[in-house]
């Protein structure tokens, strides 16, 4: 009958009692079989791939999709690989939505109280934002406070609404179905876990990317991808010191660096900026071959030289040897200070070592050779005093060089039993260069000599013919020493020159009797006049002299009786 009822009602069907929709029974399987599975994770294969997104076969009606970033970066996914996927929900579009993690969500109390026993992470949905925190679905509903939540204000709390967080349930009452959640904990549990695995991969020497994060005068702080390392001021570059990274670097650039060095017991990372870059040394023995002529900047000063830079990176030392010539150099500071530009020759080049040996005093040539030519013995020079002792003064002169004036050359007036009496260090003089030895280096230097003496000034003022006054100081055979001012001696001849007729050869050129007569009468009277001046002059003596001869180059005068 209720066939045939049937059949008179064309109408009517006998699935009148299905829904009229297949595909809405359909959907309704599929949401229930999805539910049943959310718990857990599954496997899945790759269809494809398009940007982003990976789309996955899981064995339902519909693909599921997950994003690329859940995939490890070393990885390359292609279709037809095998992943294993949890599904978190279904989207609008009618993909379910998959992630590569394990977390799960909760389906019932029991499930919470595993995971609060276990200390496991879960997946929970942010719904609100509460006093003092938010609000999450984790099938029940739960607390999460404001502070382990890791955001910063309630502008950022309110982003988290409607957002997927992980967290950790760390109070549980099922008496009063009071949940608390931390999300704080397994962020910072996660970030330890991903810098002990980028620990493990790191090696040294590898080249790697980072961002500068802070500052600091030692240096600064790179972040290599989640880790801390410390590029040092001393790996910054290669050229001179860098007293302030911020110089050269500043917050938020982009390196390339290369690790220098890994302590994996204290998670300490050294890394280089310069290390990548040529260098300079590289170059060296074909850039500054040995005896080239250079400028240079003094950068440091030391006690036994400076040290002078001659690009970025290649320095050189000038030992104090070779700072000068002729000064005997106590303190290489007196000469050079750092930030001097100077010229420099190239002594010797060891790169092995990186030292390049640099002279200063080559550079401004050796003032020695052609001495004798800008100061031959005679002339007068002009320096400064460097040095006392007890022999004498050593004076540096204009042309470089340095000379040494006795004790006994200082002063023509009086004896000095040490140089500092009439000198001090600094003192400019003037002085009579005495002796110039270029082999022996070696320059003796007078200042007496310089200075006028009673006698210049006596053969100054006097010609000869001129009578003047003198003591007789001392006789001797037909002569004697007289003194004709303090410090002025002068030799008279008390005997006359005889002429020709008093020469005992004269005799023979006699014609007669009468001229031989005559001319040993005038040598009898001159004989009898020397005599009597002989006689009549005796030391001490004060008489008047007759200049016969003024010798001013030799300083001699001779006299006779006026």
């Amino acid at each position: 009958p209720n066939a045939g009822n049937r059949m008179s009602n064309p109408g009517s069907s006998e699935f009148d009692d299905i829904p009229e929709a297949f595909a809405d029974v359909l959907s309704q399987f599929e949401r229930a079989q999805a539910e049943k599975t959310i718990e857990g994770t599954r496997s899945g294969t790759v269809v494809s791939v398009g940007g982003d997104l990976i789309f996955v076969d899981i064995g339902l009606k519909t693909e599921g999709v997950l994003p690329r970033s859940e995939i490890q970066q070393d990885r390359d996914v292609k279709a037809g690989d095998k992943v294993r996927v949890t599904i978190k929900g279904r989207a609008a579009d009618g993909y379910y939505q998959l992630t590569s993690s394990k977390d799960v969500r909760p389906a019932d109390w029991a499930a919470l109280e595993k995971a609060f026993a276990e200390r496991t992470t879960i997946v929970g949905t942010v719904t609100g934002v509460v006093k003092g925190g938010l609000t999450v679905d984790v099938g029940v509903r739960a607390f999460l406070p404001a502070s382990r939540s890791r955001a910063r204000d309630v502008a950022e709390m309110q982003k988290l609404v409607e957002q997927e967080v992980r967290c950790r349930i760390i109070e549980l009452d099922a008496a009063s179905e009071n949940v608390v959640v931390d999300c704080r904990a397994v962020a910072e549990e996660e970030e330890q876990a991903a810098k002990e695995q980028r620990y493990s991969q790191l090696r040294e020497g590898e080249t790697v990317s980072g961002t500068v994060r802070t500052l600091a005068d030692y240096g600064a702080f790179v972040d290599i991808g989640g880790i801390d390392a410390l590029l040092h001021v001393g790996d910054i570059s290669w050229g001179r010191r860098v007293h302030n990274p911020a110089d050269l670097l500043e917050t938020g650039q982009e390196l390339r660096l290369q690790i220098l060095k890994i302590d994996r017991e204290k998670h300490r990372v050294s890394v280089g900026l310069k290390q990548l870059q040529p260098h300079p040394w590289d170059t060296v023995p074909h850039s500054y071959p040995v005896g080239q002529r250079v400028r240079a900047i003094i950068t440091r000063v030391t006690e036994f030289g400076a040290f002078a830079e001659l690009e970025p990176g290649v320095e050189g030392l000038i030992h104090i040897s070779e700072m000068s010539w002729v000064k005997n150099v106590k303190k290489p500071a007196d000469l050079v200070k750092p930030g001097d530009t100077v010229e420099v020759l190239i002594l010797a080049v060891n790169a092995p070592e990186r030292r390049i040996s640099l002279g200063l005093k080559q550079a401004l040539g050796d003032p020695w050779t052609g001495a004798a030519d800008k100061i031959p013995v005679g002339s007068v020079v002009r320096g400064t005093v460097v040095n006392l002792t007890k022999f004498g003064a050593f004076v540096a002169l204009d042309e470089g060089l340095e000379g040494m004036i006795h004790v006994s050359d200082i002063s023509a007036e009086k004896h000095l039993n040490h140089p500092q009496v009439a000198l001090k260090v600094g003192q400019a003089v003037q002085a009579k260069v005495l002796e110039l030895d270029p082999e022996k280096r070696r320059l003796r230097l007078g200042i007496k000599q310089l200075a006028p003496t009673s006698i210049d000034e006596y053969l100054a003022e006097h010609q000869e013919g001129d009578v003047v006054s003198g003591r007789v100081m001392e006789m001797s055979e037909g002569s004697a020493l007289v003194e004709l001012g303090e410090g002025i001696q002068a030799a008279c001849r008390l005997t006359q020159r005889r002429g020709p007729e008093s020469r005992p050869n004269a005799v023979s050129g006699a014609r007669d009797l009468a001229s031989l007569s005559s001319m040993l009468e005038a040598r009898w009277k001159g004989a009898a006049r020397e005599s009597s001046i002989l006689q009549e002059v005796a030391a001490g003596q004060v008489r008047s002299f007759r200049i016969t001869k003024l010798d001013r180059a030799g300083k001699q005068i001779e006299l006779e009786l006026a």
